[in-house]
């Protein structure tokens, strides 16, 4: 099949699937309605991103390889139940031990089903084994990643437009056999690419329906476990899967540090993150939506030139994108200090 003809078929399903559920939410009253630390004004339906879920699942069924059945099957198990578990808490709000035990078994039986990381490659410095430190590691990625990617659900398009990029990267980087050939990750971040195009038509600014918990966990858990599927011996899984998250984990990772190194409530809600802060700064949904797909890019094109073997792109990855976070912190902080002095 041809992957131009499939992608456009997949946006335009995932168009028209997104209406339907929209029209269905309405009709339930299933309405995310705003808060003091919501960054929307009116209700809004949501649980949009099933129609992700239905399209890559069912792109993942379609092109399972006869090889490797077994190993593509988990992946699709376990995402369905990721899936299903947040659209309980879509309609149902389940407890965060729920959550958490549900998450924890789902990587626990990825990690069976598809290993495990055993070694890193970090630029300019090289491999380094984990050795049985991986599984830690393993099993602290998926269900860190699967509820980071869930916590960036905060302003219209930005985890939509993310997906759609990072979907692009692994289509890209799976497609030539320097970095990492595998046919099933290429359809499945091809399906993510195009279905996550489609929902973003209803979903950039102003949002006419949210994703919902369904489909950013789900996503979440699909961008942590890509690199398991995808690793072979001509390049770093992890560290690839890592750039084109970059965004995600440096935004969400540090909030969190930060939150727990002066003892706040994890499980509460705030407006901490900095893409929360640059709203509050008086940056719209879309510039910073747009930015962020921008980074996600850019990340991309490094992780390209580190492949192959780029020592610039080397010292960019590790320098260059933290300095830039950095950087993003800082004006955040400094517009919101400003306003605050004003008022």
């Amino acid at each position: 099949m041809s992957p131009i003809l499939l992608f456009i078929a997949l946006t335009i399903l995932s168009y028209l699937g997104v209406w339907i559920i929209r029209r269905y939410a309405e009709k339930r009253q299933l309405l995310d309605h705003p808060n003091e630390r919501s960054s929307h004004s009116m209700p809004t339906p949501r649980g949009g991103g099933l129609a992700i879920v239905l399209l890559v699942t069912g792109t993942g069924l379609w092109f399972m390889r006869e090889a490797n059945w077994s190993r593509d099957l988990v992946y699709i198990v376990c995402g369905l139940v990721i899936a299903f578990l947040g659209w309980r808490d879509d309609t149902h709000s389940l407890s965060p031990r729920v959550r958490f035990a549900v998450q924890g078994l789902v990587a626990v039986t990825s990690i069976w089903g598809l290993g495990y990381f055993e070694s890193v490659t970090i630029p300019l410095f090289g491999e380094l084994g984990l050795g049985a430190v991986g599984v830690v590691i393993t099993f602290l990625w998926i269900v860190g990643l699967t509820n980071a990617y869930n916590f960036m659900d905060g302003i219209d398009g930005i985890v939509g437009g993310v997906a759609f990029a990072a979907g692009l990267g692994w289509v890209l980087l799976t497609s030539n056999i320097v970095y990492l050939a595998n046919s099933f990750v290429f359809w499945i971040g091809l399906a993510i690419a195009a279905s996550s195009l489609g929902f973003l038509a209803h979903n950039w600014h102003p949002a006419k329906i949210f994703m919902g918990d369904v489909s950013s966990t789900f996503l979440g858990y699909t961008f942590a476990v890509l690199p398991l599927m995808a690793a072979n011996e001509e390049g770093d899984a992890l560290m690839l899967g890592t750039l084109l998250m970059w965004t995600i984990i440096m935004d969400a990772g540090v909030t969190f540090i930060r939150r727990v190194l002066t003892r706040e409530k994890l499980l509460f809600g705030h407006r901490d993150h900095v893409y929360q802060r640059l709203v509050i700064g008086g940056y719209t949904h879309a510039q910073i939506s747009i930015m962020y797909i921008v980074l996600t890019l850019v990340a991309l094109r490094l992780a390209s030139a580190w492949g192959d073997g780029s020592q610039l792109a080397s010292a960019l990855i590790l320098f260059g994108l933290p300095l830039i976070y950095y950087v993003l912190h800082r004006h955040a902080n400094t517009i919101n200090t400003k306003d605050t002095k004003d008022s």
